[in-house]
């Protein structure tokens, strides 16, 4: 238990991405030891120039984040979701929301795609420059490096 009296909580990122599968899978490994719940959150807000989504509506946003979360959870963890992993559906900008969750959690994770050579995300450096607890980054799995290390080889080099 923190400072607070409540019991720890990590909250991950989830926007449906390989990094967020693979950063729900390390949360739920982290969990045990801890003694800690999960939230994974989905954040979801409406485009730039929203005028004419006010009119035909905005629940498809909201549905399309909620569909892309349940992908994930299935992806991470199969048909049997781990009871300790709850989720949470917010409507704002990721950075913004899962900084202020951070207030309230134990530990931070997020994924990071890997689009952009050496550059992080722009959620997961706002998320480490600050959060309000410690942030872990995972990094997608590469396909790639994977498929030579199980044939004994480097990357790039055919497995020879």
């Amino acid at each position: 238990m923190d400072a607070l009296n409540r019991p720890p909580k990590i909250i991950v990122g989830v926007d449906g991405s390989d990094a967020s599968v693979a950063a729900l899978r390390t949360a739920a490994t982290l969990a045990g030891p801890l003694e800690a719940t999960v939230e994974a959150w989905a954040c979801w807000d409406v485009p730039a120039g929203f005028g004419l989504y006010l009119v035909v509506g905005i629940e498809g946003f909201k549905s399309a984040a909620e569909q892309s979360l349940e992908r994930a959870l299935t992806a991470a963890f199969g048909p049997e979701r781990p009871p300790d992993v709850h989720t949470r559906l917010m409507r704002g900008k990721p950075g913004e929301l899962l900084v202020e969750g951070s207030r309230n959690a134990s530990l931070l994770i997020v994924g990071r795609r890997g689009h952009s050579g050496f550059v992080l995300g722009s959620v997961s450096s706002a998320c480490i420059s600050h959060a309000h607890c410690p942030v872990l980054v995972v990094h997608a799995p590469d396909e790639e490096r994977a498929r030579a290390k199980d044939r004994g080889g480097k990357v790039g080099d055919g497995g020879k």
